[in-house]
């Protein structure tokens, strides 16, 4: 016979909402977020002011904090069993890192710099301004861990060195190894990108004219990284991808587009830098810029190329493909990307007007026949 007064059944818990609500983080929640003007505050763990940022897109398994540094304020020193990728919206600073072994690195940063933490190593964030804040969003497999360990102190108290995760010297000093495999899948190996906005990318023409890309592998972890460039009078091809990939703006202005597949109407995220959004899991997305200027946007999230978490992640941007797989492929040869003669009509006429109200020339032809142009 059950007895009526048993225990309740402990299901479905969630043990990364849990450590969020211990750590008192303030959350902002929707489809996307203006890092600049996010409200945050203080985060004892940091030292700093900050927030949790959990936006639709991002999946189970990832997540974005936004870091608040005050001017010449430092955080407290952090070491942890999960990993991140930090893009500096905001500020000028630099990062301390020691490892177990006694070597340290240090690099200065500057806004639109990004770089990797090695996995478990010790490391301080210093804002080198007398006068401003620093803003950081940083993107983490922290609920992936969470939901594997539930437990903080192996996360947070864990002494392990992983001394292969170091990397060389020159990857702290905006050097690193370029691998050249094909268009949309070349890669960058390193810790540190001082700017993003600088930094040389390669082409990429059958995602759209004009468009350049670079694909990176940071501090050898589990995340994945990539910058791409969408020329001024352009736009790029729809496509689709699993959750968990935060889109930061680095340069320029524009809008996206976002639906499911069947829906008849678009979604809209206007977007300029500070802002973020991740598009969600089989969403299709479709980027337009609206500036004078080329536009590129940094994407941030969990799984790459080397060491893809799942076999459908292999399948759609495996080593073996390239690194782009089913992503780069025709929704009509079964992968995830739309050409142009396929779109909704609506949507060319869209851009048209807005590039009409933004006073942008239509420039298709133009980088069209820059890439029929032999070298």
């Amino acid at each position: 016979m059950i007895e009526a007064g048993r225990k309740k059944a402990r299901l479905g818990l969630n043990p990364y909402n849990d450590w969020v609500a211990r750590e008192g983080l303030l959350v902002h929640e929707g489809v996307a977020c203006d890092l600049l003007t996010a409200e945050t505050r203080h985060w004892p763990r940091y030292g700093v002011k900050g927030a949790a940022v959990h936006l639709r897109g991002r999946g189970d398994f990832c997540n974005l904090f936004l870091l608040d540094i005050p001017p010449g304020a430092s955080t407290e020193p952090q070491h942890h069993l999960y990993e991140e990728v930090m893009y500096v919206v905001e500020g000028r600073g630099s990062t301390q890192l020691e490892f177990a072994d006694g070597s340290t690195h240090s690099f200065e940063w500057q806004p639109r710099s990004m770089f990797a933490i090695p996995l478990n190593a010790t490391y301080r964030l210093h804002n080198a301004d007398g006068k401003n804040r620093a803003v950081i969003g940083t993107t983490t497999s922290l609920p992936l861990m969470m939901k594997i360990f539930h437990s903080d102190s192996f996360i947070f108290e864990n002494d392990h060195f992983f001394g292969d995760r170091i990397g060389k010297d020159e990857y702290y000093t905006g050097s690193g190894d370029l691998t050249m495999i094909r268009p949309g899948s070349n890669i960058w190996e390193t810790n540190f990108v001082p700017d993003l906005g600088e930094i040389e990318l390669t082409a990429w023409n059958e995602r759209g004219p004009g468009s350049l890309n670079l694909m990176f592998v940071l501090a050898d972890s589990n995340m994945h990284a990539h910058c791409s460039e969408i020329q001024p009078g352009t736009y790029k091809k729809a496509h689709r991808h699993g959750a968990g990939r935060h889109v930061f703006t680095v340069t320029g202005k524009g809008y996206s587009l976002l639906w499911f597949d069947g829906e008849k109407d678009f979604s809209r995220v206007d977007w300029k830098p500070g802002v973020v959004f991740p598009p969600i899991e089989g969403q299709f997305h479709q980027h337009f810029v609206t500036s004078q200027e080329p536009s590129r946007y940094l994407a941030a999230g969990v799984s790459n190329v080397r060491y893809p978490l799942t076999d459908q992640q292999m399948r759609n941007g495996s080593s073996e493909q390239g690194g782009q797989g089913a992503v780069a492929t025709s929704v009509k040869l079964g992968g995830g990307q739309i050409e142009y003669e396929d779109q909704d009509p609506r949507i060319h006429a869209l851009w048209l007007e807005e590039m009409r109200k933004n006073g942008v020339e239509p420039q298709f032809d133009k980088y069209r026949a820059l890439a029929a142009t032999p070298a």
